[in-house]
Parts: C-alpha cells; structure tokens; sequence
C-alpha cells in the first residue's frame, strides 16, 4: 500500500474555468510529502471504495464532518504588510495625502526591527487566519526589516512573496524615508534577493525575493532601469503599483510622456513574474501590452473605492487575455479577508455596469457587460493568483499544492443558513462565499501541513 503524507474526505470547491465553480463531491484527496495534490478521486472511481477502506482509519486520514467544506486557499495578490499597523485609519483623505500624513511616517518605523517583528507577526497569523495561503507583500525601505518578514512568513508557512521596498527620487519622498541614493537602493535589493533565498531553503512553501519599485514617482530612471536589470539577473517576481488614480496616472504622463504600462516595459519591468497593483486606468493598448508580456493585474476593489478614483473594467480586462487576481490592499483597503474583497469586486462591477448616477437615463449610466459573478470573483482569489504568480497553487488538482482552507458551516455562533439536507452544493458555496466570516476557518493548510486551527 503506497503511503502517502496527509488523506483528506469531503467536498470540495475549485475553478474548473475562470467563469465555472467545480463541485468535487465526497472526494477523496491525496497529498504527498512534498505537500502536493498527488491524487484526486471520485466516488465514481472503481478504486475509490478500495482506497477508502485502505486508509480509513488511520492518523493521517481527515474525514470532513456534516457542514464542513473544503476551498482552496486564497491568493493575496497586494499586501503592504507594514500597514497592518495602520489599518482602518484615514480612509476619508486623498491618497498623495494619505501617503505623507500616515503611511510614510509608520514605514518609517519599520527601522526597528523589534516593532516590525511585532507588526509582521501579527499580519501574517491574521492572513492565514482568514484563509490567505499564499501572499505578495511590500515591506519598506528598510533590509533587514523586509528580510524579517520573509523568515516570518518560513516560520508560521506562508508562502510569502516579499519586496523590499525601493524609493530614491527625492522630488516624490520625504528625507526620513527613502533609499539614501540609487546605488545603495540597488545594492540593497540585491542583497536581499540574495538573503531571501537563502530564507527559501528551509521553507517547504516556498518564499521568494520580488524586486519592489513602490511606483514610478517614488523611483529615479537609473534606479527603474537598474531594478529591471536584477529582475532579469534573477529571474525575480516583480510588484508595482500602476495608473491606480487620477494623479498617479497623470504624474507618469507628464514626467514620461505616456502611461504607466509603457514606461515600467521600457525599464524591463513587466514580465511573465510581474504583478501590478490597481491598473484602472490601463488603456486597451496598456491592457495588450499586460497581455503580451505576461502580467498580471492585483485588482484590490475595497481599497479602489477608497483611493483608485474610478471602478476596474475587469470583465473587459479579462477579455483582453490580462491575468488577474485579487489583493486586499491592506491599508488602503481596511480588511485582511478576502472574502471581503471578493464580495466588494462582485459590487463595484455591478456598480459600474448599472452607473451611480440617478440623474443620468439607464442607457448612459453604466457601462455595458462589465459585471462579474461570485464564481467569477472566487477564480480570481484563488486559480488567478496563482496564474498571475506563474505558481502551482489556487486550485484542487493533481500536481498543485495543497494550500486548503476548511470551512465549517454549522458553527453556533456563525452557522450558515442551511437548512435543506439536500441543498443545492452551488449554492452552498455561494453562501459560503457571501457569509463566512474568519470563525467559520476551522483549518488552514499550506504545502500539505496545517498552519492554522481555530
């Protein structure tokens, strides 16, 4: 009898296709010691009673209970990790405001390793907490504090994606934060890819080095194009934030002479491993452009509200062939679930398709076929992260890692509404993606061992 490292029985939810939910019923997952999806069997298997009675039983054998159910682990495609320190706090500014006013000064702090231990241990544990498995993060500006973050993420089982923050531009960032000049900013980073590394050897999840210019203003041309060169030198993931608002978008125009997407492919910046945050102002040509080379767009719907100015023509972008996840934004968007931002990206695409203003007739108010569903939005959580990371994760199948979350839907204190034995199982899985709340988590799985246990 093959062994195997963990044997998990129930149902299960999956992307079958970026607009299809796949119910994998009493199915029986196989996991090896490498923590990935070695085997996955359906009760109309002629094996399946054979293997049941085999394993059944035995220590590393997970029976899920009645109302318990099993969702792949999401993808936090947009995470500034040292804001969980600010989270909640002065939603109502602008954003170039917000950036001076709070966010500066509290990265700045990040200078002390002490209080960033305290800070990433925290943002990490509350991630998992909420079912995220799998995470890019922006540190700060500081080395030794962004390396902490990776160790951290290798220690708790995360698979961290982190960034070392860069900005050297002194016209874009203030004198107590920012890289001293270009060639340490470049030196740093690749000190810390170098480290990171390192870091990776003892993690079975898997964490990994991205090379982070925090945006274009906030970074010198030499510095763009020295950064592009370490992505290419290390085969590197890469994060940016790109046309997220009106003055961002409009600041590249004017010191550039063109939108965001071409400026960052001039630098080398947009790559097969590159994510960019926000985008919702990519124009068609930025969004072909996204396509042809491979990036992925963070679309972060509750933190857009606040700060992005406008609503993501998502649908549109997807149609054009761009590769999107989601990302919570955290702390321009206040919540560390994804669940949150999943149910926000569902509204603010209706928002758009119906319009906002009464004022206006029903055929000018929208814009057409911009909506996207619940299934929809749960792909981009999961299977579209992890195509935008170019990683096997995000989706129950054979050679993909188990990264799970075990939803229990009969908890007292936050059951589901279900009340019909023979409820329909999508929409079980459309109340467990519009309800759950973090208690509802019972279990959280990376690579094939439980990180989390509520």
């Amino acid at each position: 009898m093959k062994k195997y490292s963990q044997i998990f029985q129930g149902t299960a939810f999956s992307s079958k296709s970026p607009k299809e939910v796949q119910i994998l019923k009493d199915h029986l997952f196989f996991v090896n010691d490498d923590g990935a999806i070695e085997k996955v069997v359906s009760p109309d298997d002629q094996n399946y009673q054979n293997l049941l009675s085999e394993h059944q039983g035995g220590a590393n054998f997970h029976p899920l209970a009645e109302g318990q159910y099993i969702l792949p682990g999401f993808v936090d495609l947009h995470v500034h990790a040292p804001q969980w320190a600010q989270s909640g706090t002065a939603l109502d500014i602008p954003l170039y405001e917000w950036l001076n006013t709070y966010t500066f000064p509290i990265e700045a702090k990040f200078s002390d390793l002490d209080f960033a231990k305290k800070v990433y241990q925290d943002v990490v544990s509350t991630l998992l907490a909420n079912g995220t498995t799998t995470a890019l993060y922006f540190a700060t500006v500081h080395k030794e504090a962004s390396v902490l973050l990776a160790e951290i993420c290798a220690e708790k089982g995360q698979r961290g994606l982190v960034g070392k923050v860069v900005m050297d531009n002194p016209d874009q960032t203030p004198e107590y934060y920012r890289d001293s000049d270009t060639a340490t900013a470049l030196e740093d980073t690749e000190e810390f890819i170098k480290s990171v590394k390192e870091v990776a050897k003892r993690a079975k999840q898997g964490v990994y080095p991205v090379v982070t210019p925090r945006f274009i203003p906030s970074c010198t041309d030499e510095t763009l194009k020295g950064l592009g060169e370490l992505a290419a030198k290390y085969d590197a993931h890469v994060q940016s934030h790109c046309s997220e608002s009106d003055w961002a978008h409009g600041y590249v125009q004017d010191r550039f002479g063109k939108n965001d997407a071409f400026a960052l492919n001039d630098f080398g910046l947009l790559r097969e491993k590159s994510v960019m945050a926000h985008c919702n102002f990519l124009s068609d040509d930025d969004a072909g452009l996204f396509a042809e080379t491979g990036t992925a767009i963070a679309h972060c719907p509750i933190s857009n509200a606040y700060f992005a100015n406008s609503v993501i023509p998502i649908a549109r972008f997807q149609e054009k062939g761009v590769e999107i996840g989601v990302g919570s934004d955290i702390s321009g968007g206040f919540s560390p679930s994804l669940f949150d931002n999943v149910r926000q990206a569902v509204m603010s695409s209706r928002m758009l398709e119906d319009g906002v203003n009464p004022v206006l007739p029903a055929k000018e108010r929208g814009v057409p076929n911009s909506r996207i569903t619940i299934d929809e939005a749960f792909y981009l959580a999961t299977a579209g992260g992890g195509e935008s990371l170019s990683l096997p994760i995000g989706r129950l199948e054979e050679n993909y890692a188990w990264d799970v979350q075990i939803i229990d839907t009969t908890l007292e204190t936050a059951r589901l509404p279900l009340y019909n034995a023979e409820e329909n199982l999508h929409d079980i899985f459309q109340k467990i993606m519009y309800l759950a709340r973090p208690e509802n988590i019972r279990e959280v799985w990376v690579q094939g061992e439980k990180v989390h246990e509520r």
